[in-house]
């Protein structure tokens, strides 16, 4: 057998192993409670051993541990060093960091990518949907395949550590990168994380789970401080951790602030106490990009690897081995963690294994499953979808990037449809597909006289090494509102209106995700918007332009009130003159800073308004990375949730809308009726250095509105089908540890349908600890044909039925008569029933 194959077989059959402990249920494998559980009697259960524990256990490699001591022998402090820091790749072939090998002794460098939606920065790979798109699915075997491309994607492109998946939960629907997190429920993100982890290592790559732990803002990122109780950290903000460590996670990446006072790269209780000394994991952790903070304090919690450079963990560390104040051992440790792990994935048997080839076919099929898969239809009034009969033969097709390729972060397709392309394509040729912009997202040019003195802003070119300049005054004879928009194809000129820089640069990743509508022109120039009040009178406008090494080209454009009115009642025309409308609607996810509203960016949802008002039939899709507010949703026929649904975005929507597929996904978030009230809300997070506690404790999610008795807009869970379904005949008795709850879904409809049919537990009334007053606690995603039905069985595992005891540091199993109830949301659910919970 090859050693490419050899090594997959190794990765499957681990991960056969740690799948096969899952469905045995959290409590351990069979026993009767989750591991380190506590009985009302006081009786400890001993902990599971972890997937990534031991490493015997984590390797199954024969001899590992021997191999490692031998090479950590035969290291010098100077190379130990090097394989706990991140340094340039001399091949130019890390996309987002590199370890240095040590070449005398065999050991091979890493290359780490980014991966929030595929691998990015390696090369052309395929732009999957983004995890909440897939969470929507509620499908974990999904999971596994999405894992099992990103793993084999990063193989071929020459990477071996993939920083994915995100574990952390949707906290609040402000968060600017909700859309690369799972879900606001600990339960689904626990099981999705687990199988996109499976799933990557089954490839041979390397999974880093991220970010450890509480990272559900991006304003202060780097300097707030996450305070929450022990409960609400082991029930609810680490489930997905720790499920990513049972089913063997090779790496963590911590998070970039503190936890609960001090960083999380710094931090004991979290690296050692938790990761290590209670889940048993016997990967290495490395640090978010740039935010390690010390040298001692880091190496002795337990942090192994800085990245992606060397600044506390290269000569400041070998110069604290060297005065005593870390000791070698310490050093040894982590680099014995990371060589075991190393091993482990095969990079130490002294021959690379071969690397597959990238099949883009393969990843282009898998991104337009999921993409369906997830599509949540939150709306369908009137029979406004599918499309059928006269309003599939004429339909008009509105949006700012309607035109647009749908593709995403890792690049994607250059082939991928806009939407625009695909419904027109599937109408057919005897439809009629036309189209209406709505909003002018590129800007139209300055006229050329409006400054004094004069200048054209369109299209000009700066010179290598040249610098453009030009202050001019301009008077307007109302009050009007101006978005300006500058496009930039080197560094962003500087543009100041009445003295005001309209567009600084943002500090780190912040520049590059800006939010909002999207930030790129058609010619592949960069795009960035400012939107002012002016005031009648006279102004004054500066731009300044540099040519950079290479020359540039750069536009100044604008819309105005009399540009947006004309754009909106073009896209009314266009909307009455067929006979349904398809709207598309789009917001940017944003890195290093959070929604300052739920609201659509720009003027989409009076562009929504005025095209629904014209046209019942009007269906709008939104991508959008998070939970939207729709003043507009009365008037509209139908809501498509699609997230943002990568490279087949477009061909999946057209297959959702013309119901050659059904909308297959459900809501993994609840939709707030108000952002002023939904969990953690007022936008904007805690200010740099700020403490952002979390007082929600364990009701994060559809329990917080449960628990406050808030109406939301959508409830979690919540998905529409182009069918009927009918639930009866719930039955629950004990099983297991846990409890066996059946019941019969019936498809009552005249077509083919996907469920995703929902089970929730109440309180414990043993259990003096606050308590969701429904808790998910299993799901089963099931296709029925017209007038079929299936009879339902979903095991409900002892973790499901257990509360984490703050006073006893360990699980407590919620004994006595529990509520259980089954359904199609949090809040339908048709079936109810009593069982008794016993311990032992």
């Amino acid at each position: 057998m090859s050693g490419a194959l050899s090594r997959r077989a190794a990765m499957r059959l681990l991960g056969a192993l740690g799948a096969a402990c899952a469905a045995l249920g959290a409590g351990g494998c069979g026993a009767p409670l989750p591991p380190g559980a506590t009985s009302r009697t006081g009786t400890r259960t001993a902990p599971a051993p972890a997937a990534g524990g031991s490493a015997a256990a984590a390797t199954g490699r024969p001899g590992s541990a021997a191999r490692v001591e031998a090479l950590l022998e035969r290291l010098t402090l100077d190379e130990k060093t090097t394989l706990l820091h991140g340094a340039p790749d001399p091949a130019g072939r890390a996309a987002a960091g590199h370890l240095p090998g040590v070449p005398r002794l065999g050991i091979p460098p890493l290359r780490f990518a980014e991966c929030p939606t595929g691998v990015r920065g390696a090369g052309p790979a395929t732009a999957l949907p983004a995890p909440v798109v897939l969470a929507s699915a509620f499908d974990p075997a999904l999971a596994r395949e999405y894992g099992r491309l990103l793993g084999r994607e990063a193989r071929a492109l020459g990477q071996d550590v993939l920083l994915a998946p995100a574990a952390d939960l949707i906290r609040t629907p402000f968060g600017g990168r909700n859309a690369q997190a799972f879900s606001e429920d600990p339960r689904l993100t626990a099981d999705l994380v687990a199988e996109v982890v499976r799933g990557i290592q089954d490839e041979g790559a390397v999974a880093a789970v991220r970010h450890f732990a509480l990272a559900t803002r991006q304003q202060g990122r780097h300097t707030a401080d996450a305070v929450a109780g022990e409960r609400t950290l082991h029930e609810s903000a680490l489930r997905g951790f720790e499920a990513a460590v049972a089913a063997g996670a090779g790496a963590v990446v911590a998070a970039p602030h503190k936890v609960n006072g001090t960083r999380a790269c710094e931090n004991r209780a979290l690296l050692e106490d938790v990761l290590r000394g209670r889940w048993g994991f016997g990967g290495w952790v490395l640090s978010h990009r740039d935010t390690s903070h010390g040298t001692v304090a880091a190496i002795g919690a337990g942090l192994d690897m800085e990245m992606p450079g060397g600044t506390r963990f290269g000569a400041p560390l070998m110069e604290a081995v060297r005065a005593g104040t870390v000791a070698e051992a310490s050093v040894d440790q982590a680099v014995r963690r990371i060589l075991t792990a190393m091993d482990r994935f095969g990079h130490l048997d002294g021959r690379p294994a071969a690397r597959p080839a990238r099949d883009a076919t393969a990843g282009a099929r898998l991104a337009r499953r999921v993409a369906t898969a997830g599509a949540v239809l939150l709306r369908n009034e009137r029979g406004t979808l599918p499309l059928s009969g006269a309003a599939a033969r004429s339909v008009a097709v509105i949006g700012p990037t309607a035109r647009m390729p749908s593709a995403g972060a890792a690049g994607g397709s250059p082939a991928a449809a806009s939407p625009l392309t695909a419904l027109a394509r599937r109408a057919g040729k005897g439809a009629l597909v036309v189209h209406a912009a709505g909003e002018d997202v590129q800007g139209r040019p300055l006229p050329a006289d409006l400054l004094t003195p004069p200048a054209a802003l369109d299209d000009r070119w700066v010179a290598a090494g040249r610098t453009w300049s030009h202050e001019g005054r301009f008077a307007l004879a109302e009050d009007d509102e101006w978005t300006l928009v500058v496009h930039y194809s080197g560094e962003r000129p500087t543009v100041r209106l009445d003295g005001e820089e309209l567009f600084p640069l943002r500090q780190g990743a912040a520049e590059q995700d800006a939010g909002g509508l999207p930030a790129a022109a058609p010619g592949g120039q960069a795009l960035r918007r400012r939107t002012v009040s002016l005031r009648a009178g006279e102004h004054r406008l500066a731009v300044i332009a540099r040519g950079g090494p290479r020359g540039q080209w750069f536009r100044l454009r604008r819309t105005t009130g009399a540009t947006r009115a004309a754009d909106v009642a073009e896209a009314v025309r266009v909307a009455k003159s067929a006979r349904s409308v398809v709207l598309f609607a789009h917001e940017e996810s944003t890195e290093g800073a959070d929604r300052a509203s739920l609201g659509l960016p720009g003027g989409q949802d009076a562009l929504i308004e005025a095209v629904a008002a014209a046209n019942p039939r009007t269906a709008v899709v939104l991508t959008t990375p998070s939970a939207t507010a729709m003043p507009w949703l009365a008037r509209t026929g139908a809501v498509l949730q699609m997230y943002h649904p990568g490279q087949e975005g477009a061909e999946a929507a057209a297959a959702v809308l013309f119901g050659d597929a059904e909308p297959g996904g459900r809501l993994t978030q609840t939709f707030p009726a108000d952002g002023r009230r939904a969990p953690a809300a007022g936008g904007q997070g805690p200010e740099p250095g700020g403490r952002e506690e979390y007082t929600e404790g364990v009701l994060t999610g559809h329990r917080w509105y449960d628990a406050q008795r808030v109406a939301p807009l959508f409830p979690f869970g919540h998905g529409l089908s182009y069918t009927y379904w009918e639930y009866a005949d719930l039955s629950v008795r004990p099983e297991g540890g846990g409890l066996r709850v059946e019941f019969t879904v019936r498809n009552t409809g005249r077509r083919k349908g996907t469920e995703v049919a929902q089970v929730y537990v109440g309180p414990s009334p043993r259990l003096a600890l606050d308590q969701p007053l429904r808790a998910l606690a299993g799901y089963r995603r099931l296709t029925l044909g017209p007038g079929q039905s299936e009879r339902v069985a979903v095991a409900v595992d002892a973790r499901a039925l257990s509360c984490w005891d703050p006073e006893r540091h360990g699980w407590v199993l919620g004994t006595g008569r529990r509520e259980v109830f089954a359904g199609r949301s949090s809040r339908d659910l048709p079936l109810r029933a009593g069982a008794v919970v016993r311990s032992g």
